[in-house]
């Protein structure tokens, strides 16, 4: 709404001013009642509080940081637009019930399109499919949350993200006591829903909650105040739990069975020092989909191992292969320059010491396939390992750094470093468009696709398999030099994904 205070849910777009009796008495009384409040406060103000306008600041940071530029963004509730022009997107779509913050989003916004009516009738507002499809602080003043829901679900493109929050029902004392000290505006009787409401609803209507988080523990400007409470304390226990805004992003679950054409596959193949493996890499390998394409970068190694695969390749002229010739260093390297050449619509990471069996790649494909995950992400910390497949200093390391990351992720990584990782080609070139983002900081190539996939929203699914002892030649791994690395990428990532 146009006059948003601090304190003040953002329950615009929930009813048209005009519309035909919906035969519910109550519903209707809900309807006009709500019309006449948020007009009232539209007319009467020129913009949000001073202390309201840290708070929007803040939530509009957050959604920068989750939306991406140049996408097609649905925001219900969209007020004046702010919110909706600060993602920067190639289509903008706001809906509001208000016409006085309509006319005045049109006015500030004209590049963006903005559209008067009720969100609980989306589908004769609107047409076409999201990419984003954003609701803040609206539901909290909904009449029906699950109806209208429904309505975002039939409105959300195949791998579209829905991003809400809502105030957190640990506010509604305090916010109703600021109501009676006249620190808010007034508000009419609103929905409380925690988290865990949220995401049944979302489950109810076809949508998978990827991950939810607490935002703006201090929601007033105060130099190095909010920045502490709001960047660094919010994310730590038990400050969280204190914070005034839930946040949840979610995805909608595959409506239908994959289609019948399957996709090429490429397995991506790093390959430095592993010319006794490459024979048992062209006899495992399993073809997948449409077929299954070998790409093969070779690393610098000491050993015979381009010809090898030369060899071998001219051995197999029925496999797809590709071979090429590492010009960078670093195994992250040589899995750009393999998914840069690949051809396939899913891409895949084998490591070349065979340690992940080939043959559990189908689990992987199907797992992607079916929708079960966007990001399918081998873990070697499931079932119990062969002798010598895994140090004791490694696996301590590796469990470190599986809860670390974790936190730092928001969704379960058991298994940072497990070489075999799968997604779509699409999804990697736009992981691989926002890269700047992070920068080339990666030498393992892990890191690289689990941060962009994080930041992009993805839905990482482990995928357990049985390691395996090495048969030929000795690990590229240093644990104490790369143990060391390791710590300085969990700051690094803190400070680009967990305090932001």
């Amino acid at each position: 709404m146009a006059d948003l205070t601090l304190h003040t849910p953002n329950p615009t777009a929930i009813l048209p001013p005009e519309g035909a009796p919906s035969g519910d008495p109550a519903r209707d009384r809900y309807r006009q009642a709500r019309i006449a409040h948020w007009e009232d406060l539209a007319a009467r103000s020129d913009g949000p509080s001073r202390a309201a306008r840290y708070y929007h600041r803040r939530l509009a940071e957050v959604y920068r940081y989750l939306v991406a530029p140049g996408q097609r963004v649905l925001e219900l509730g969209c007020g004046r637009g702010d919110l909706l022009a600060a993602l920067d997107p190639a289509e903008g779509v706001g809906v509001d019930f208000s016409p006085a913050t309509i006319a005045q989003a049109r006015e500030r916004h004209p590049e963006l399109r903005f559209v008067l009516g009720d969100v609980h009738a989306l589908g004769d507002l609107l047409e076409g499919s999201y990419d984003v499809i954003v609701l803040s602080d609206l539901v909290n003043d909904l009449w029906d949350v699950q109806e209208v829901l429904e309505q975002v679900r039939a409105l959300a493109a195949p791998g579209a993200r829905i991003v809400l929050n809502t105030y957190s029902r640990l506010w509604e004392p305090a916010l109703a006591l600021a109501e009676r000290l006249g620190l808010a505006q007034p508000v009419l009787y609103q929905n409380w829903l925690t988290a865990e409401d949220l995401a049944n609803l979302l489950h109810l209507t076809g949508f998978e909650v990827i991950r939810h988080w607490q935002e703006v523990v201090w929601p007033v400007a105060t130099p190095l105040i909010d920045r502490l409470c709001n960047r660094y304390l919010a994310r730590l226990w038990p400050f969280r739990h204190l914070a005034l805004s839930n946040f949840l992003l979610a995805r909608p679950l595959p409506a239908e069975p994959p289609a019948a054409e399957e996709p090429l596959v490429s397995v991506v193949i790093a390959a430095r020092n592993e010319a006794g493996n490459v024979p048992q890499i062209f006899a495992r390998v399993p073809e997948m989909g449409a077929g299954t394409e070998m790409v093969f970068v070779e690393g610098h190694s000491r050993d015979n191992t381009y010809e090898a695969i030369e060899e071998a390749v001219a051995a197999h002229p029925e496999r797809r292969c590709q071979l090429l010739r590492q010009t960078g260093v670093g195994k992250g390297d040589a899995v750009r320059a393999g998914f840069a050449a690949a051809r396939g619509d899913v891409l895949m990471i084998l490591d070349a010491d065979l340690t992940v069996p080939p043959e559990d790649l189908p689990r992987f494909y199907e797992a992607l396939r079916m929708g079960k995950g966007e990001f399918i992400n081998g873990v070697r910390l499931v079932y119990p390992m062969e002798r010598e497949a895994m140090r004791f200093w490694n696996l301590l390391g590796n469990k470190f750094f599986s809860l670390a990351f974790s936190w730092l992720l928001g969704q379960s990584i058991k298994d940072t470093l497990c070489g075999t990782k799968v997604l779509w080609r699409k999804d990697y070139e736009r992981l691989a468009d926002n890269r700047a983002y992070f920068g080339d900081f990666d030498p393992f190539g892990d890191f690289d696709l689990l941060f962009g996939a994080a930041k992009m929203g993805l839905r990482v699914i482990d995928l357990p398999i049985r390691y395996r002892e090495r048969t030929y030649g000795t690990t590229n791994i240093d644990r104490w030099r790369h143990g060391w690395l390791l710590l300085r990428m969990v700051a690094f990532a803190a400070s680009r994904i967990k305090f932001v």
